[in-house]
C-alpha cells in the first residue's frame, strides 16, 4: 500500500484548497459527515473512517467546516487509554482550522463564511478529526490571513500550551533565561519562538540532528539529550518548560535559580514538589485551556511574523491512523496535520 503521507514545504500552496467535498445526507435527509471515529480503545487500527450525523451548533456555538486539524500527543494517549474522556465511542481532535457554516443563538463574534482557528475545550470538547465540528465561539479566533489552514491547524493546542506556560504562568520577560525540554516537538518549537519574542535567552534540549532547526527558530544554545546531561552545568535558569514529566521534572528543579519557575506539562515524580520547596522555586503542572484571548495573541504573533508552526507532514482524513502511527514514534519535528477539504 502506498503511503499518502505528504511532507510539507512551508512555502507551498495550501494543499487543501482544491479538494472541498460536497455535503451529504442520510436517507432520511439528516446531514451527515465523515469522521475518524473509534468504538474501542487500542492502537491506530481502532480508528475508522465513519459516517456520523453532522452536529448542530447550540447556544453560543458555531458549526465549522473543518479544513484541517492538528495532531497532538494527547490524541495518541486518549485513543489508547481512558484518561480524561469516557470510554468510546468517540472522535478525537482538539485543533481545528476551517470556515464557519452556521452560528447558534447568541453568537456575535463570527458569521457564516468567516475563517477561524482554535482549540476545542480540553478535554471534553474533542471532535475536530471530522468534516464538521461545533464548539464555543470563544474557543476560536479569526484565522490569520497570511497562513493557510494547514499552518493554522498546527497551532492552537501546542501554541496555547506554550503561551499559557511562558507568558501567563511563568510571566517570562526580557533578559531571563529559559530551558525548554523537547524543544523540537510540537509545543517545544513554538515555545522557543514565543520565548525569543519575549526577549529571553533560550536553551533547548533535542537530539543533535535537530539543533540547526532550533537555532533557525532563534534558540541561543542547544543540549543533545542523548549524549549530554542538562544538569551537568553551572547554568541556572529563571524558567524551565518540561514536556516530559516524571524524573525529568524533578531533575529540572536543580537547574533553576531561587525564585525560578518550573512548568511541567505532565505530572512530575513524587518528589518534585518537595525538591522545589527545598530549592525555593515554584513547580506547577499546567493543563491547557481553550482561550479566546490567547488565540488572538497567537494570531497577532503570526501576523507579525514572530510565530510559525513547522508542519512535517499532512495526511488526508482517511489516512488518520497512519498519522497516529507516525506521531507515536516521537521522532517527528514540529506537528502533523490531518486535512479534510
Amino acid at each position: 500500500m502506498t503511503s499518502t503521507y505528504t511532507p510539507v514545504n512551508p512555502d507551498s500552496p495550501d494543499p487543501t484548497a482544491a479538494t472541498d467535498s460536497q455535503d451529504s445526507a442520510a436517507e432520511d435527509g439528516t446531514p451527515v459527515m465523515l469522521a475518524l471515529h473509534q468504538t474501542a480503545l487500542g492502537g491506530p487500527e481502532v480508528l475508522q473512517l465513519t459516517e456520523l450525523p453532522r452536529p448542530t451548533p447550540g447556544l453560543g456555538e458555531i458549526l465549522v467546516a473543518v479544513h484541517a486539524a492538528g495532531l497532538n500527543p494527547t490524541d495518541f494517549k486518549h485513543r489508547a487509554l481512558s484518561i480524561f474522556l469516557p470510554p468510546p465511542p468517540l472522535t478525537l481532535g482538539w485543533d481545528v482550522s476551517g470556515t464557519v457554516v452556521e452560528t447558534g443563538h447568541g453568537v456575535t463574534l463570527f458569521k457564516p463564511g468567516d475563517e477561524v482557528f482554535g482549540m476545542l475545550p480540553y478535554p471534553h470538547g474533542a471532535g475536530s478529526h471530522a468534516e464538521y465540528v461545533t464548539g464555543p465561539t470563544r474557543a476560536f479566533a479569526a484565522k490569520p490571513a497570511g497562513i493557510d489552514h494547514v499552518q493554522a491547524a498546527a497551532l492552537p493546542l501546542a501554541a496555547l500550551t506554550a503561551w499559557q506556560a511562558l507568558a501567563e504562568t511563568a510571566r517570562l520577560r526580557a533578559g531571563q533565561r529559559v530551558l525548554i525540554h523537547a524543544a523540537a516537538g510540537g509545543v517545544g518549537h513554538l515555545a522557543v519562538q514565543i520565548a525569543k519574542e519575549r526577549g529571553a535567552h533560550v536553551t533547548g534540549t533535542a537530539s543533535s540532528p535537530k539543533h540547526d532547526f532550533l537555532r533557525g527558530l532563534g534558540a541561543d544554545a542547544c543540549i543533545d539529550h542523548r549524549s549530554e546531561d542538562f544538569t551537568d552545568t553551572d547554568e541556572r535558569y529563571d524558567v524551565v518548560l518540561d514536556a516530559l514529566g516524571g524524573e525529568n521534572a524533578t531533575r529540572s528543579v536543580g537547574v533553576l535559580r531561587p525564585g525560578g519557575v518550573l512548568v511541567t506539562l505532565l505530572p512530575g515524580a513524587e518528589g518534585t514538589r518537595a525538591a522545589a520547596q527545598k530549592a525555593q522555586v515554584r513547580a506547577v503542572h499546567l493543563a491547557v485551556e481553550h482561550d479566546h484571548a490567547g488565540m488572538r495573541a497567537i494570531a497577532d504573533l503570526v501576523d507579525r511574523g514572530r510565530l510559525r508552526a513547522h508542519v512535517s507532514g499532512t495526511f488526508p482524513l482517511a489516512e488518520g491512523a497512519r498519522a497516529h502511527t507516525l506521531g507515536e514514534t516521537g521522532r517527528t519535528t514540529g506537528k502533523l496535520v490531518i486535512t479534510m477539504r
